[in-house]
């Protein structure tokens, strides 16, 4: 088991008291599993992601990636937030290679890697390109292509593709697909999207409201490699209507 999550809990000190994010959560992930997790605004998603990264604290509990307790700042991953976090006076193939750099690693051989990378999400002939020359879509990619770019055994992923269009949205998600198939990762992957979870993973854990907690944790049974077109079959629109229903048996979702 790559991650093991034991009886988490955070409680954040504000100056109108303790606000508990967590209540006790367990849970395991295994070695190049691709689990997301879905959940109401404020459910504690991002705040389980920063822990994991050892970024923020737990209160209460162990967390361990590899078998080994993470009590501070764990740089062995990959983090992609919402926002791109490209540094605008880099162009897109350094920014990428900013990893190869602050890792003092060999940057003949990770500048070809940053190229596959870049052409697997139609990004070759952008290398040389600012950030500002880039839409939002593709700024994403070149910020996935980073977060890869030293195969990390873990990547964490907070809403990536949130603030994008369906279209790009759509697209991104067949090429995480790809990258996933080819540099095979375990991947945690928070999303407000029902249907972007169903298709990208092997579990989808479905979190309640504030404390956050674990409802309901559903096995994604679907062949790989999946295409869009999969969205559309009676076993998908499945899935989506069992996690749709938890949200509703516990309030989240509610029908006059």
């Amino acid at each position: 088991m790559l991650i093991k999550i034991e009886d988490v809990t955070k409680t954040y000190s504000t100056r109108n008291g303790p606000i508990r994010a967590l209540d006790p959560l367990s849970l395991d992930i295994k070695q190049n599993e691709f689990v997301s997790i879905v959940g109401p605004s404020g459910c504690g998603k991002s705040t389980l992601m920063m822990m994991l990264s050892g970024l923020v604290s737990h209160s209460t509990g162990r967390i361990s990636i590899a078998g080994k307790p993470i009590n501070g700042p764990y740089t062995d991953i990959g983090i992609v937030f919402q926002q791109d976090t490209l540094l605008e006076w880099r162009t897109v193939i350094r920014n990428v290679l900013l990893q190869a750099e602050l890792r003092k690693l060999d940057m003949v051989k990770y500048t070809e890697r940053a190229r596959h990378l870049l052409e697997i999400v139609g990004l070759k002939d952008f290398e040389n390109m600012y950030p500002h020359e880039l839409s939002g879509g593709m700024r994403q990619r070149a910020s996935i292509c980073r977060a890869l770019l030293h195969n990390p055994p873990l990547l964490l992923m907070d809403e990536p593709f949130g603030a994008l269009d369906a279209l790009t949205r759509d697209q991104l998600n067949v090429d995480l697909m790809r990258f996933w198939r080819e540099s095979p990762t375990t991947v945690l992957f928070i999303t407000h999207s029902v249907s972007e979870a169903v298709f990208l993973s092997d579990r989808v854990v479905i979190m309640s409201a504030r404390p956050g907690r674990i409802e309901d944790v559903v096995d994604i049974n679907l062949p790989r490699p999946r295409r869009l077109a999969i969205r559309e079959t009676p076993q998908f629109l499945e899935y989506s209507r069992r996690i749709g229903r938890v949200f509703e048996s516990s309030g989240i979702l509610r029908e006059d």
